[in-house]
């Protein structure tokens, strides 16, 4: 469909990161590098804790779980923001476009929601150290992940049909360069305030409920922090936090801007910069940032690596 044909849209015309034929080539060696640290480093981080019985516990299984959520959440939108860096009509078909829309949203709240159980994780280490074994129990951790990938799974369903139930056939160009929410809302053609009520509705209750969440945790975490007396417990129990809370930041900090807003104030602009920073860097960071701050990490990679060259 070309716009201005009032015939229902069959595929999609990205409108992509920037039009300037200049940048093309520059942005597509940019974000390929990034895509690239982002694969070694999460697909590192997976085989490490997988490899090495020392990192056998909840924390890493909740880990293994981020990096593998952030290797398919960057891949979902990755290639073919590639490939549309070097074509000349970045389109997509309807289909596709629900399958990436749908796997987005499933991985991002997948994302979300693992940052809550690893908070909790440190909580009951923290809290509770004495019954932590007992509380985070191998089945316990196996059970939390399978529930979160059927919300996520639920959710991006329910969100991705309230999104395609609706019209498009004013113009199928899509002011982005994936398939996203907001951008479709803008897009359609149809009344939006059912679904917009809808998945803002999903939106905010997964991402404020994790905010609370998480929030709750460390104020639990600090205040039973700083009842310890040693001042090296102290440091070392902080340090054990410092990447969760960095982690959490980022990823909720750019989620909530992007999302918890009505479309009135949405800006295609610079919800793209957002989006790059959402869903290419944040990924790519995570496993940087876990393995640079934690020791035990380090010490599996330097064993792995000495294997290696031996």
């Amino acid at each position: 469909m070309e716009v201005g044909n009032y015939s229902e849209a069959t595929e999609f015309i990205f409108s992509g990161l920037t039009d300037r034929p200049e940048l093309q080539v520059p942005l597509f060696g940019v974000f390929l590098l990034i895509y690239i640290t982002s694969l070694v480093c999460n697909g590192g981080m997976i085989l490490l804790i997988t490899i090495d019985p020392r990192l056998h516990t909840p924390m890493y299984f909740f880990l293994r779980n981020l990096s593998f959520s952030d290797l398919c959440f960057s891949s979902v939108i990755v290639p073919e923001m590639l490939q549309n860096f070097l074509a000349k009509r970045k389109s997509i078909s309807r289909t596709a476009c629900v399958v990436q829309m749908y796997f987005f949203i499933c991985f991002s709240d997948m994302g979300s929601l693992l940052l809550v159980v690893m908070a909790y994780d440190r909580y009951v280490a923290i809290c509770n150290p004495l019954h932590y074994t007992v509380t985070m129990s191998c089945q316990l951790c196996s059970l939390m992940v399978a529930g979160m990938y059927v919300l996520a799974l639920v959710d991006a369903l329910i969100e991705t049909c309230f999104i395609f139930q609706l019209s498009f056939c004013r113009s199928n160009v899509i002011n982005h360069f994936y398939c996203d929410v907001p951008p479709m809302l803008a897009l359609s053609s149809s009344d939006i305030r059912t679904s917009e009520t809808v998945i803002l509705t999903l939106v905010g209750f997964i991402v404020v409920s994790s905010v609370v969440i998480v929030l709750l945790s460390y104020v639990y975490i600090i205040s039973s922090i700083l009842r310890i007396r040693s001042a090296e417990g102290r440091r070392k129990a902080f340090s054990t936090c410092a990447c969760h809370l960095i982690a959490v930041g980022m990823f909720h900090g750019s989620q909530l801007f992007m999302y918890v807003r009505p479309t009135s104030s949405y800006s295609m602009d610079t919800d793209k910069i957002a989006s790059v920073f959402y869903s290419l860097v944040i990924p790519m960071l995570n496993p940087l940032i876990y393995s640079f701050r934690n020791k035990e990490v380090k010490g599996a990679l330097r064993k792995a690596m000495n294997k290696l060259l031996t």
